[in-house]
């Protein structure tokens, strides 16, 4: 009998514990007390009544990420391509997500597909190729209200790749490949254009300062023979002055030795000698020509008078 007391209470604390549950961090559980929703376990400690409650599902409510494979769709100028999209979303409510549909991952993939194929269907190809920002945003925003009655919250949608036919790939190969060759003589055009326009205004810029150079070396040039000009002009006015000066001097010592009547003459008489030279056109006559005359013959008759003596003189020698 003792026995039989330790081994149901032995059973009794396995029930107990088998039925304390601990939720982790971000997962909730959702209760059914005998088929019915009874509630929803947040994270911690929790205690279910064995044999009534049940565990019906974990979910977890961390943001999850779904790849989904491409789908085929239509643009609306009939081409065919293959979308493939990645969606990210959280469950927020986990009721919802366990009792509002069935297999909602799978419904969201299929949501996700026909929303695309309604979107896409209203783009031709290159507004498609071009316009992701546009698909994002318009698929997760219908997505995510066709799944609020599910629980759950579509952050968003991320179209990750576009694959066109392989022959829509080939023309636009070749239509990249055309547009950069025109872009590449475009700008080589462009950069001859800019080449010559430089080399043009360099030559231009080159010529205005051989001009400016050859300006100035003019004008330091005439400035220079000026310079000299004057230095000249003021030479030969500075050698007339130092000659009149020096005649100056000439009469203020002639004046100051008291010269005799005689001296004046003979100075005079040189004087009109220089001028009737016979070089001038005009002959001055001094008034006192006279005296003058009179200058000569007394002179005259003093070399007369030496050219007897010096005859006489000679004539002595001779006879000693």
């Amino acid at each position: 009998m003792e026995f039989l007391w330790i081994g149901l209470g032995i059973v009794l604390l396995i029930i107990i514990f088998s039925n304390i549950r601990v939720v982790p961090q971000a997962y909730a559980f959702v209760i059914e007390r005998l088929g019915v929703y009874h509630g929803t376990w947040e994270s911690g400690l929790h205690v279910k009544l064995p044999f009534i409650d049940k565990v019906v599902k974990r979910v977890c409510l961390k943001e999850q990420v779904m790849d989904f494979n491409p789908q085929p769709v239509i643009t609306k100028d009939n081409v065919t391509m293959h979308i493939d999209s990645v969606l990210f979303f959280t469950i927020r409510d986990p009721k919802l997500y366990v009792y509002g549909v069935d297999r909602p991952l799978n419904a969201i993939e299929n949501l996700t597909a026909t929303t695309m194929r309604n979107i896409v269907g209203d783009l031709e190809l290159d507004a498609c190729l071009t316009s992701r920002d546009v698909i994002n945003a318009k698929i997760t925003e219908l997505i995510d209200v066709a799944s609020d009655p599910w629980g759950i919250k579509v952050n968003r949608v991320e179209v990750k790749n576009i694959i066109p036919p392989s022959e829509i790939q080939n023309a636009m190969e070749k239509q990249m490949k055309a547009e950069r060759e025109k872009r590449e003589s475009i700008l080589r055009a462009e950069g001859e254009k800019q080449s010559k326009i430089l080399t043009a205004e360099g030559e231009r810029e080159s010529l205005v300062i051989r001009a400016e150079a050859q300006k100035k070396a003019r004008i330091l040039a005439a400035e220079a023979i000026k310079e000299e000009k004057i230095r000249l002009a003021e030479g030969d006015a500075e050698a007339i002055l130092k000659v009149k000066q020096a005649t100056a001097d000439g009469i203020k010592k002639i004046n100051e030795s008291e010269p005799s009547k005689e001296y004046l003459n003979i100075r005079a008489l040189e004087a009109f000698e220089k001028v009737s030279d016979g070089k001038a056109t005009k002959i001055i006559v001094p008034s006192n020509i006279q005296d003058i005359s009179g200058l000569i013959a007394s002179v005259t008759e003093i070399a007369k008078k030496d050219a007897e003596k010096t005859s006489e003189v000679k004539n002595a020698k001779d006879e000693a």
